[in-house]
């Protein structure tokens, strides 16, 4: 059995990583927040909505935990918070799992999420400067539970495909 997380802030290419890195070496790919959205039948912008952030949590939590207890091999990419509540950056490491933490720049996010606001409209409303001050506080935040992943694996500046190469170095 192995489990690979890949974990970091949004805009850190995790879902895009989790898919080009399933394709490479052959092992299925899920994303936490497209599970939770399945089963709930609602978005997550819509969860956070009707029923609030802890309830979102306390689900995010038993899916992960459920997904981190059984025996199935998987590429498996967490919402950018998963890792920050309930304990589940103690998932992170364990028998089998090795978890990734793609660290981006504030720089690299904001370029990133600038073009992205659609689908993220939490941040839509946000000028250059409030969203670098939005992400710069959510990285401290969240740093030590990123920092507890297996690698880190710094991302800004290179194309997907060297990424997932060294992806594949660390796995070896």
């Amino acid at each position: 059995m192995q489990k690979i997380i890949i974990l970091g802030y949004m805009g850190s290419g995790k879902t895009t990583i989790a898919k080009l890195l399933s394709e490479k070496i052959k092992l299925k790919v899920l994303d936490l927040d497209k599970i939770i959205e399945e089963r709930l039948n609602l978005s997550v912008k819509t969860i956070f909505e009707t029923k609030g952030e802890i309830y979102f949590r306390k689900i995010e939590h038993q899916i992960f935990s459920e997904l981190m207890s059984g025996d199935e091999s998987m590429i498996l990419s967490l919402g950018g918070g998963t890792p920050c509540y309930a304990g589940n950056h103690l998932l992170l490491n364990g028998e089998g799992v090795t978890s990734i933490y793609l660290k981006a720049s504030i720089a690299t996010l904001c370029e990133r999420l600038s073009k992205a606001t659609s689908e993220r409209p939490l941040l839509a409303a946000m000028e250059q400067e409030e969203m670098q001050e939005f992400i710069a506080k959510h990285l401290f935040d969240r740093s030590f539970y990123y920092n507890q992943a297996t690698f880190k694996l710094a991302v800004d500046g290179k194309d997907t495909a060297t990424i997932v190469r060294e992806i594949e170095d660390v796995l070896a």
